[in-house]
């Protein structure tokens, strides 16, 4: 065993002793020390950016990706967000112990089952400190241990959330190993971790499509995946022009380099002549590269044409593919054909369009006149989330506190023997 693997064998052992007791924890002394990790943030916010500070000098230095940075920068507004989401987990019901159902046998067992923590967690994570606090917060509240590893362009800023955390957290006596960080940026330790499959119950990935198809192809451990973010918009031939160009905008160009931003922009042909030339010319305002099928280019000339790999791609960046539809049904084959199961949104007034888009779209979130950028646990009312599943076990989409759960079965009896 190498020096890494026993030090990250030493972290799933005390996080799985922590397990037990986190796991046991009443609701109240888990809400107190999310409000305390709250505080803290805003209390030390300063220092935190200062940390921040190191990890984005060093991110352009190594000439990381503007969504790199971007998805790395910790600003005032987002510690803000991160301490209301700790402040939001608080206020919301605890998922353990609960009873989903119960129902009398002939024999007169009671029978029902009742919701439980997974276990230990393990995150690995690319660029985005607030992942740290997300993840820390969530598990705590649904009685998980995590162990958390952040990449190497975000190490001070997440050593400095990880050690915040775990101190607020010890003084509401829980354990510091409940909140583990493993602080080797050598991605050995990640390997590490992927195997000690009687210590972890589960990994989830967060980040780039590479770096969770490695991470699924070296595990030991059940992975929930989330590959990448292929967003489709379905504009109607009912839609209203003006509440589309506002969703479109928000959703290409709020925050392009996220996994909620439309990728992909499918058009019914009745519309298109209507909408794309004022749209396109909005979008091109905003810095936003066009490329389109070939009914798009007759439509506004001088568009880049689209080729067969642009309806799979993320762009992540500010780049958007359109293409024109003949009705709602070529809409969601195209989405089933090329997308990634994320999330998929209708603009449309068709009460009739909008169900169907529901009913047959089967991603993780799918919404009727609405940005992509609401596929968020926060903006969902999860309180946060560690992440967005699209694969559909044993989660689908934001996965907030219940999905951080699983069921047991309880059994009441009276003396009762099998006969």
């Amino acid at each position: 065993m190498t020096f890494i693997q026993d030090q990250v064998r030493n972290i799933a052992q005390k996080a799985k002793k922590a397990s037990r007791i986190i796991g046991a924890l009443s609701t109240e002394k888990k809400n107190k020390a999310l409000l305390r990790m709250s505080e803290a943030l805003i209390t030390n916010a300063n220092q935190l950016k200062e940390e921040n500070r190191k990890d984005i000098a060093l991110a352009q230095k190594n000439g990381l990706s503007s969504a790199l940075i971007d998805r790395l920068t910790l600003t005032d507004k987002i510690i803000k967000e991160m301490a209301s989401g700790l402040k939001e987990i608080a206020i919301l019901p605890d998922p353990v112990g609960e009873i989903t159902g119960m129902w009398r046998r002939p024999n007169n067992l009671l029978v029902g089952k009742m919701r439980i923590p997974l276990g230990v967690i393990g995150i690995i994570y690319e660029s985005r400190p607030n992942v740290t606090v997300d993840a820390a917060g969530l598990c705590l509240k649904s009685g998980n241990s995590v162990i958390l590893r952040g990449g190497s362009e975000a190490f001070h800023s997440n050593l400095f959330l990880a050690e915040l955390l775990q101190n607020e957290a010890e003084k509401e006596g829980i354990p510091r190993e409940a909140i583990s960080f493993i602080p080797i940026t050598d991605r050995e330790a990640i390997y590490a971790l992927l195997q000690l499959e009687e210590l972890v119950d589960v990994i989830i990935p967060r980040g780039g499509e590479e770096l969770i198809r490695a991470v699924v192809e070296k595990s030991k451990i059940p992975v929930i995946k989330h590959y990448k973010g292929n967003c489709h918009i379905f504009i109607d031939s009912t839609a209203d022009l003006k509440m589309t160009e506002k969703i479109v905008l928000n959703a290409k160009c709020q925050r392009p380099g996220v996994c909620n931003a439309v990728e992909t922009l499918l058009v019914h042909r009745e519309i298109a002549p209507q909408i794309l030339p004022p749209l396109i010319a909005q979008l091109q305002k905003n810095g936003v590269e066009i490329r389109g099928c070939p009914k798009t280019l007759s439509l506004v000339p001088g568009i880049k044409e689209a080729t067969e790999a642009d309806w799979y791609t993320e762009y992540l960046a500010l780049i958007l593919a359109v293409k024109v539809v003949q009705n709602i049904e070529e809409a969601i084959d195209h989405i089933e054909t090329y997308g990634s199961q994320h999330t998929e949104a209708i603009i449309t007034q068709s009460y009739e369009n909008s169900q169907k888009f529901l009913k047959e779209v089967n991603s993780s979130t799918v919404l009727v006149n609405a940005s992509t950028r609401f596929s968020d646990g926060f903006q969902l009312g999860l309180g946060a989330e560690v992440g967005i599943s699209t694969t559909k076990l044993h989660a689908f989409g934001p996965m907030g506190l219940k999905e951080l759960t699983t069921t047991k079965f309880i059994v009441l009896g009276e003396g009762q023997i099998r006969e």
